[in-house]
Parts: C-alpha cells; structure tokens; sequence
C-alpha cells in the first residue's frame, strides 16, 4: 500500500515538473483555434498570386492565338497570290512571243495585198520576213539545230531517218532533212539527219 502511495506521488511530480511546449499554436493539453478571418488573411497573398499567374497565362494564351490567325492569314494570302501568278503565267505564257509574230503576220500580209509582184519583191518580202521570224525566235529564245556534214551524231538532238554510205567516219551527220529546235536549252524538235554507215 505504501508502495502505491509513492509511485502516484512520484507521477504527479513528474507531470508537474514537465515543461510546457507549444507546437503550431497547441499548448500541451489545449488547442489553440485561430479565427476564421485571420485564416482568410493568411491565405490571401497565396490566392492573389495564383490569381496573377492565371491572369498572365491567359494573356500569354490570347497572345499565342492572335499570333497564329495573324500568321495563318498571311499565309492563305502567300498561297492566293501564288495561285493568281500561277494562273497569270499559264494564260500569258506566249505573250512575249506572241508578241514579237504580230510583225511577221503584218509583212505577209502586205506582201498579199500587191496584185502584181514580181519575184524580186516576193523574194525580198520574204527575206525581210525571215529576218522578222529569226529576230523572233531569238527573242524567246528558240534556236536552231542545224548540224554540219561532218558532226557526231548527238541522240538528245538529233534524229537519225536512215544510214547512207559515205566517205567519212561511221555515224556522223551526212545531210540535215530538217532543222531541228531548242527553246531555252529544252529540245523543242529534233534535227532529223541522215548518216554515215561504217566502212
């Protein structure tokens, strides 16, 4: 009995010999509650920045947006404007030349409305006319083929119709059958050649 009498008194020391600590607004064996409008102010500067950073993201959204219509107009404009060069390109295409047989028409047309021509002025007509047709082909462009005896024979512009003997190396121009045409280094036409068979 006397036993137990000292082991209750040596606990009711120890518990009143125990400091008090507080902990996060706890006092040992209390709480200390914190009112609702001191929470609110605690939590308000977190809140505004929050409220900051959704206001800067959603600007930064908007500005994004704007950037991309900005750039898809521009570049339906670049695409419209490329398709109108296009159509203008393949409507025009001949213009220039077009316009450089207008004189070629106009001198054989004049050269119809004599009632009698000798052949010295047909002959001249045509010569002035030729000279019309070559200033126009050189204009846009367009040369001639025209090999001579001799030449090797070149498959990307000439055309071989047949072999004939000839005194001269194997498969080389004997005589042009026609003039052949390039037009701005694209084969238009080619020479069409006899040549020469091997010895």
């Amino acid at each position: 009995m006397q036993e137990q009498e000292n082991q209750q008194a040596e606990t009711v020391e120890i518990k009143e010999a125990a400091p008090e600590v507080q902990l996060d607004g706890v006092v040992q064996g209390e709480t200390v509650q914190t009112s609702a409008p001191e929470a609110a102010q605690a939590a308000a500067p977190a809140q505004e920045t929050a409220e900051q950073v959704i206001a800067k993201l959603e600007a930064k959204v908007q500005e994004l947006q704007d950037s991309f219509m900005r750039a898809k107009a521009e570049g339906e404009n670049i695409r419209r404007r490329a398709q109108e060069d296009i159509s203008k390109a393949h409507k025009f295409a001949i213009e220039g030349f077009a316009e450089a047989m207008v004189p070629v028409k106009d001198s054989l047309e004049m050269a119809l409305k004599i009632d009698t021509p000798s052949i010295e002025a047909l002959k001249e007509g045509v010569e002035m006319t030729l000279k019309q047709l070559s200033s126009a082909f050189e204009k846009n462009r367009l040369t001639e083929i025209n090999p001579v005896q001799g030449d090797k024979l070149d498959p990307m512009k000439h055309q071989a119709i047949s072999m004939v003997p000839a005194e001269q190396e194997a498969n080389t121009v004997v005589t042009v059958l026609q003039k052949g045409y390039t037009i701005a280094d694209r084969l238009l036409r080619p020479a069409l050649v006899t040549v020469a068979q091997g010895k």
